[in-house]
């Protein structure tokens, strides 16, 4: 059961990021058809990260005090309502701007729960020793929606235009959201279809108890704020978060207009980086868990991610200079596949540290990535602008490579409520 809840989390994952991808395939359809520049475009595209970064901790605890599975679902229905909206705004009207901004940051806004509250979930469910694959499993979601969003969206646009693929993204998140509310509980104890060997077994990999825990076990932030794991793994993200949101918000506009490919071939290449990221972050998840059962967590956890993301800083600067469209966009594709490798570690380690605070804890991490996220939606255009696009993949390289140091800070072991138990 335990798995069969991750993967439907999975399919969640996948459904919020085919409705935070689709616009920027659909962006150059919609730049012409509202007079946009690139610049605006990228204020649109920071918009939902902005929105997206402040609400992670609100959403985080949201899911700490009522439970994953209301909060979930309700976000789901949010996501619905704003993807639509994205796609109802007037054409005639003079400054779309004024309602392309404030829509997108609201959707922004209801995405912010999905990360931190499956975090709970995994807190809740996932034995610690199995939290590498699970999350490996989830985030690999991430990949599979930006991958499928380019040649579905793609296909759409040719046949339907671009607002179809808006509303079909929004049916097929409420379809989700609906079975997800359906068959999931908040913890094991709750389900009605877990078997009493899964229940034990799930018990007694846990870091903690969920059924008993209460207000009094939630970390105080100023405890959360003195952690120097926390802060490590908070600035760790806001690089990684920087990076992955060259493929998110640029790749597309990046293999179209400075690598020069058509449409069609644009969206096949643009899959590359988000079929390796699937791909990477389960296998990562699964190494990750292998090396933490053979030898511990600062191996299988920290030294790993560290590893990963400059393997992911190499490819990226190695990428960015090759001549060839179809080898630089295999190359870079493996820059995102590697820095993925490291995905499942982030989100392991904030559920192994914080316990019934995982949600608040990995919110406040989620948001430092989206800031990431957020600050490369605008400056990667503008130091592609002044210095090239070669350019822009170094700095993040070298971001990249700054984020992975910052994991061997961390200390995999120390748990914060115990630290606040003692204190």
């Amino acid at each position: 059961m335990r798995w069969f809840l991750i993967s439907w989390v999975f399919v969640l994952g996948a459904v919020a990021y085919l409705d935070r991808v689709n616009i920027s395939v659909a962006g150059g359809a919609i730049a012409a058809e509202y007079g946009l520049s690139t610049v605006q475009l990228g204020y649109i595209f920071s918009s939902f990260l902005i929105g997206y970064a402040i609400f992670q901790t609100p959403c985080g605890q949201l899911a700490d005090y009522f439970g994953p599975r209301r909060v979930i679902a309700l976000a789901v229905v949010w996501w619905g309502i704003f993807t639509v909206l994205t796609a109802c705004v007037p054409v005639a009207i003079s400054r779309p701007l004024l309602l392309f901004i404030p829509i997108r940051f609201l959707l922004g806004a209801g995405e912010a729960f999905i990360y931190p509250a499956s975090n709970h979930f995994v807190a809740n469910w996932i034995p610690t020793t199995e939290r590498g694959l699970a999350n490996g499993l989830i985030f690999s979601g991430v990949g599979a929606g930006a991958g499928l969003a380019p040649p579905l969206v793609t296909y759409i646009m040719i046949h339907h235009g671009w607002r179809a693929s808006f509303w079909m993204s929004a049916a097929i998140g409420l379809a989700a959201g609906t079975i997800w509310f359906m068959v999931a509980r908040d913890t094991p104890d709750e389900h009605p279809r877990l078997a009493a060997s899964e229940l034990a077994r799930i018990k007694s990999g846990l870091t903690f108890q969920p059924d008993a825990g209460s207000e009094g076990e939630r970390l105080p932030w100023g405890r959360i704020f003195q952690s120097k794991e926390v802060l490590a793994t908070t600035l760790s993200y806001f690089t990684y978060g920087y990076v992955a949101w060259i493929f998110f918000a640029w790749f597309f506009t990046y293999l179209a207009k400075v690598r020069g490919l058509n449409l069609k071939s644009s969206a096949e290449f643009a899959m590359l980086p988000f079929l390796a990221m699937a791909g990477g972050s389960s296998l990562g998840g699964f190494i990750s868990d292998r090396i933490t059962r053979r030898f511990n967590k600062r191996l299988g956890r920290c030294v790993f991610a560290f590893a990963a993301m400059l393997l992911a800083a190499a490819f990226l600067a190695t990428g960015s200079q090759v001549a060839s469209a179809a080898l630089a966009s295999v190359v870079l594709a493996g820059g995102a596949g590697a820095l993925y490798l490291s995905q499942s570690a982030y989100w392991s380690i904030t559920a192994d540290i914080s316990g019934n605070s995982s949600g608040s804890v990995s919110g406040l991490m989620n948001m430092g990535g989206q800031i990431g996220g957020a600050v490369t939606a605008t400056l990667t255009p503008a130091i592609a602008a002044a210095y090239g696009w070669t350019a822009s993949f170094l700095v993040a390289a070298a971001l990249c490579s700054l984020g992975g140091l910052a994991w061997l800070l961390v200390n995999p072991e120390r748990s914060l409520i115990l630290d606040v138990r003692e204190s």
